[in-house]
């Protein structure tokens, strides 16, 4: 089995070598475009298709207004099943670790504060929550950020980060390896995403734990959050250039979390038909897009748009106070809706004679049905940088960046979640191998098995129908939770661990 490294993050930013300037020149820009609690419905781009090879353009599809994503997808390697967890923390944690959220024991989210107060539910009337790692990134592992530092990149954060609590290192995205950091903290969402409520909810509640720290200059404004961050990470962008150093800019945006009380009044005017919490949701899709459409732009204002990389991702399942149809399931969920993100992949500006082009051409306008998820971000990003892992048979991630160039990745096709909270009381564990899907419910003790390609919305639960596909499904799940040291839940009564029942 694998092991977590024991490498102190603190020992990359005494590793620089004396032939920085060298190394970094030959490098490409990365910008990961990090979207919070974005579904795959939730944008004008289409990321389901039909077993006849057309896209399913969905009710809510025709809703949203998302010219930049679009733009973005003519010059992209288009994901169709692309996987995060379930919930935000843990899959931030992996995409910087590169390990299972079982093995990291990041499971759940985590409190913005403080470590010693347990966010969520503490259990249901049969069932507590395990052990998990309640101060968010584990200590003495290497970081993506670190690493590439090491590796030459000035590296940039803004927006959200939630790597761990404010009362922990990782409550500073500067404490695991950035440069720069705009607006992160250990929470998971703005108090507010109006500048003339300071980005706080001290308005309506009293309350500052959500307060959205450093844009002090845009208080008593009426800057959007989404913008400010945008403008903030443009212009650390442009002085990253100025040093001719390459950068790895990690934009990781508040929107499209709640709260859904403040509409993004540049764009209400659009969705007429829509009102309260669905129309403060659209509007911040619409102003994530352009987000999108800005930073591009500035890219291009720069000069630096052909080497400069692409990734756009979200960190799980839709928020979205409508669903998202025709997924079953939101954020937090065992179904798909909780955890089928979008994912596109692109050049900011296409040049196939531009010498980091030629190293890794992305195929324009495709998509890629192949299952990838958070924990490859790593391996692949490091990959792309020329960056090294001090012991990347540790890492549970794959390099994916033969995906992007239309080639196998030989990524093994499985992927596990496991929640073993009682936030929403729904303790659960999934396992994807293949075209199959099993989830198991802790509460209930009750299994459920899909066939995702004849049916990629859940409708039909098999479990009843195919009871050897099902018990073969349930031991290879069962065996990576081993693999991996899950912490399960405990029973309330006996105060033992529950480990799923055959």
């Amino acid at each position: 089995m694998k092991q977590m490294s024991k490498f102190p993050v603190s020992v990359f930013f005494f590793l620089l070598p004396l032939t920085l300037c060298a190394q970094s020149a030959d490098k490409p820009n990365i910008l990961l475009f990090l979207v919070d609690d974005m579904g795959t419905q939730d944008t004008s781009v289409p990321f389901n298709y039909d077993s006849d090879d057309q896209p399913v353009i969905s009710e809510l599809n025709r809703i949203y207004r998302t010219p930049n994503m679009e733009k973005l997808a003519k010059n992209a390697r288009l994901f169709t099943q692309a996987h995060a967890y379930s919930v935000c923390s843990p899959t931030r944690i992996s995409l910087i670790t590169g390990l299972n959220a079982p093995r990291h024991k990041v499971t759940q989210w985590t409190h913005p504060k403080t470590y010693k107060s347990e966010p969520g539910a503490i259990k249901t009337k049969t069932l507590k929550n395990p052990g998990w790692a309640v101060k968010g990134l584990p200590e003495n592992i290497p970081t993506l950020p670190a690493l590439l530092k090491q590796s030459g990149y000035t590296t940039l954060f803004a927006g959200k980060a939630h790597f761990g609590p404010d009362d922990t290192p990782n409550g500073d995205p500067k404490n695991i390896g950035f440069d720069i950091n705009i607006a992160g903290f250990g929470g998971g969402g703005p108090g507010s995403y109006w500048g003339k409520y300071n980005y706080s909810a001290n308005h309506r509640s009293g309350d500052h734990v959500w307060d959205v720290p450093g844009l002090e200059k845009y208080h008593g404004t009426d800057t959007f959050l989404t913008e400010a961050i945008t403008i903030e990470m443009n212009q650390a962008i442009e002085n990253a250039v100025s040093e001719n150093k390459p950068f790895f800019a990690y934009m990781s945006h508040y929107a499209v979390h709640a709260p859904f009380l403040y509409p993004d009044a540049r764009f209400a005017q659009n969705y007429p038909q829509l009102k309260g919490n669905a129309l403060a949701f659209a509007t911040l899709i619409e102003g994530m897009d352009k987000s999108l459409g800005d930073m591009i732009e500035k890219l291009h204002d720069l000069g630096v748009a052909e080497e400069t990389l692409i990734i756009f991702y979200s960190d799980n399942g839709s928020a979205n106070p409508m669903g998202s149809k025709p997924l079953r399931g939101i954020k937090g969920s065992r179904h798909e809706g909780g955890t089928r993100v979008p994912l596109m992949v692109a050049w900011a500006k296409s040049n196939p004679d531009n010498r980091f082009q030629k190293r890794l051409p992305v195929k324009q306008g495709t998509r890629e049905d192949a299952l990838v998820a958070c924990t490859d971000f790593m391996p692949t990003i490091l990959k792309i940088a020329g960056a090294k892992h001090p012991n990347p048979e540790s890492l549970d991630g794959f390099d994916i960046s033969p995906y992007f160039s239309g080639q196998d990745a030989k990524r093994p096709q499985e992927f596990l979640v496991h929640f073993p909270h009682a936030h929403r009381n729904n303790l659960f564990s999934t396992f994807i191998r293949s075209d199959w899907k099993v989830i198991y419910s802790y509460a209930s003790m009750d299994w459920e098995l899909y066939n995702l390609k004849e049916d990629p919305y859940e409708l039909r639960n098999l479990a009843k129908e195919f009871p050897e596909r099902l018990q073969s499904m349930a031991g290879h799940m069962i065996a990576e939770l081993d693999k991996n040291e899950a912490s399960y839940p405990v029973s309330v009564e006996t105060g033992e661990p529950v480990k799923p029942i055959r």
